[in-house]
C-alpha cells in the first residue's frame, strides 16, 4: 500500500501505477493554533511505502512522526519513506560553536521511524552515502542528473546545444552527470554565500567561449512548471531568460548573465519574431540587434 497526502496526489497516483499498489490518502485537519490531526486506514499491510516530499519541513516532519507511529499500531510493519527532496541536509557541520548539525540530527530522526529512505540528489557534501548519518534505516539516493540532462538537450536543435551551468562546486557532479548522459558541455560557477538572499555567482574564466557575459538587473520572476522566466534589463534592453527549474530572483538583483549568440529571439515592440535560431529574416524584418526601450530580446533554456 502507498500512503500519501492530498496534496501530492498526482504525484502518488503515478507512482502508485508503476508500484501496482493500492494508494490511499492520509486525512489531514489542522486546528486554528497550527496543530495537526492525521487519520489513517484502520487497518495497514505489513509493508507500507509512504510519499511525502520534505519541501516546508518542519510541519511535514511533525506529519511523518505522526503517520509513522500510528502505522505501526495499525499492522504495518515495515515503512519505507519516499521523500523526493529530503530536508535539512545542507546543515552538515557546525560552522560556529552551538550550532546544531541538523543533517545527523534529521536524519537520525527518520532512520528511527522508517526502514528505508528513498530520495532523489540529497546534499551530500562532506559525506559519500546517507548511511552515515541514517543508523538502522537502508537509505537510496538516486539521481535525476542524467535525466534532466537528456530533457535539456531535447529542447534543442542538435546544431545548437545548450551550455550547463551549475551554480557552485557542489553542482559539479549533477553537470558532470548531465553531460556525460547527453554529450553537453557543462561549466561551474563559484558562489560566495553572504547570507541566505544575498549570494555573489562568478561564471568561469573558461568554457563559455563563443558567449558573451554581462551584469543585468532582475525586473521579475515568472515561474511556469518546470520552467522559470527571468526578466533582465540593461543599457534600457529587456531581456527575458528562459531557465529550465524553480529559479526565484527578487526584482533588483543583479545577476550575471551568458549569452549564447546562436540561442537569440529576437522580438519588435509588436511582439513579432525577428530573429531566432536558423531564421533568415527578410529584408522588411532585418533590423541590428542594438539596445532600445522597445525591444525585448529572449535567451533560450540554459
Amino acid at each position: 500500500m502507498l500512503l500519501a497526502f492530498a496534496d501530492e496526489q498526482a504525484l502518488a497516483q503515478a507512482l502508485a501505477r508503476e508500484l501496482r499498489c493500492e494508494l490511499r490518502l492520509v486525512g489531514e485537519h489542522r486546528f486554528p493554533d497550527g496543530e495537526i490531526k492525521l487519520t489513517l486506514p484502520a487497518a495497514l499491510p505489513p509493508r507500507v511505502v509512504v510519499l511525502r516530499g520534505l519541501q516546508h519541513p518542519n510541519d511535514r516532519l511533525v506529519e511523518l512522526l505522526l503517520l509513522a507511529k500510528t502505522a505501526r499500531t495499525l499492522g504495518a510493519q515495515r515503512l519505507t519513506l519516499v521523500s523526493p527532496y529530503l530536508a535539512y541536509m545542507r546543515q552538515d557541520i557546525a560552522f560556529r560553536p552551538g550550532e546544531a548539525i541538523s543533517q545527523r540530527i534529521v536524519a537520525g530522526f527518520l532512520g528511527d521511524l522508517f526502514e528505508r529512505v528513498l530520495t532523489i540528489d540529497p546534499h551530500l557534501h562532506r559525506i559519500a552515502s546517507l548511511d552515515e548519518v541514517m543508523p538502522g534505516s537502508r537509505s537510496v539516493a538516486l539521481t535525476a542528473a542524467p535525466l534532466l540532462g537528456r530533457w535539456i538537450a531535447a529542447q534543442w536543435p542538435a546544431a545548437t546545444p545548450p551550455l550547463l551551468v551549475g551554480p557552485d562546486e557542489e553542482a559539479a557532479q549533477w553537470v558532470r552527470a548531465a553531460g556525460e548522459a547527453t554529450g553537453l558541455e557543462g561549466v561551474v560557477c563559484r558562489k560566495t554565500r553572504h547570507g541566505d538572499r544575498d549570494v555573489d555567482v562568478e561564471l568561469p574564466a573558461s568554457g563559455i567561449a563563443g558567449r558573451h557575459a554581462f551584469h543585468a538587473t532582475v525586473t521579475v520572476t515568472e515561474i511556469t512548471g518546470s520552467e522559470s522566466f527571468v526578466h533582465l534589463s540593461r543599457d534600457a534592453s529587456n531581456w527575458v531568460a528562459v531557465l529550465q527549474g524553480i529559479h526565484e530572483y527578487e526584482p533588483g538583483h543583479l545577476l550575471d548573465a551568458v549569452l549564447d549568440p546562436a540561442n537569440i529571439f529576437v522580438f519588435d515592440v509588436a511582439d513579432r519574431l525577428v530573429a531566432a535560431p536558423g531564421m533568415a529574416p527578410s529584408s522588411e524584418e532585418r533590423m541590428p540587434i542594438t539596445p532600445a526601450p522597445a525591444r525585448e530580446v529572449r535567451h533560450g533554456p540554459h
